[in-house]
């Protein structure tokens, strides 16, 4: 099982924590333009990183994240950026909700739009989306533009199970990890966590039973990747618990 890395602050002292990294991984940058995405990308030295991913962020006032209630301007900068390149498409609402309303008017066009990306796009995409796999949370989720299967995206599905945030039983780990390699295969990738705060600041840190636990379900699934969020946040320990489950 190949273990890999979000990194929403790709700062040097984050990316340092790579030398903790004793197995060979793949890096998910953050960036908000791809010519910051490839400086980042060319400081990276560490010979166990065989892949590093483009992950487009917006400013926050465009929406930070992806959706068809994000600036269209931004929305269309990111997609002549990545026409050629493979990236992570981080679906969700914007940060700032008042963007909910103020874009609502382009929601069908900002929607369409980025239904038409996945089809034209030449590479493949990573689709990181909350966490129902079904239901009618993921019916709204879907009908909001935030929750894509692999095929719709036309690469993988990446499913935010941060346990830490969410009080995840063992159960629901399970059972959405089983849905998820049913939907989309070895092209369905769980994210777990959280090792360090993101954007949103408030998100509790992930113990280390609680993340050997569901790193221990993805593996006995068959599950071919999981995704941890994120880089900055790795210790000697939990570096320790990650090695165990890679290949």
């Amino acid at each position: 099982m190949i273990v890999s890395f979000f990194e929403e602050y790709p700062t040097e002292k984050n990316l340092s924590k790579l030398k903790l990294i004793k197995f060979p991984t793949k890096l998910y940058i953050a960036a908000e333009s791809i010519d910051a995405f490839y400086k980042i990308k060319d400081k990276i030295k560490a010979r166990n990183v065989k892949y590093v991913i483009y992950w487009p962020l917006l400013k926050k006032e465009e929406g930070y994240w992806m959706s068809p209630f994000s600036d269209s301007k931004a929305l269309k900068r990111v997609m002549e950026e990545a026409k050629d390149v493979v990236l992570l498409w981080d679906a969700e609402l914007p940060f700032r909700r008042s963007l909910l309303l103020k874009n609502l008017i382009y929601f069908r066009k900002n929607k369409k739009l980025i239904k038409e990306f996945f089809i034209k796009h030449k590479k493949e995409v990573y689709c990181a989306e909350s966490f129902p796999e079904k239901g009618l949370l993921y019916k709204l989720l879907k009908f909001l533009g935030i929750e894509f299967n692999s095929i719709e995206c036309g690469g993988y599905e990446v499913k935010m199970l941060y346990s830490s945030m969410h009080g995840f039983s063992k159960d629901f780990i399970k059972k959405e990890i089983e849905e998820g390699k049913a939907a989309s295969g070895d092209k369905f990738i769980p994210a777990f966590g959280v090792l360090a705060k993101g954007a949103k600041g408030d998100e509790n840190i992930i113990s280390k039973a609680i993340l050997e636990r569901d790193l221990r379900i993805a593996k006995q699934a068959g599950v071919k990747e999981v995704i941890v969020f994120r880089l900055g946040g790795i210790t000697k320990e939990y570096a320790g618990i990650l090695k165990k489950y890679s290949k």
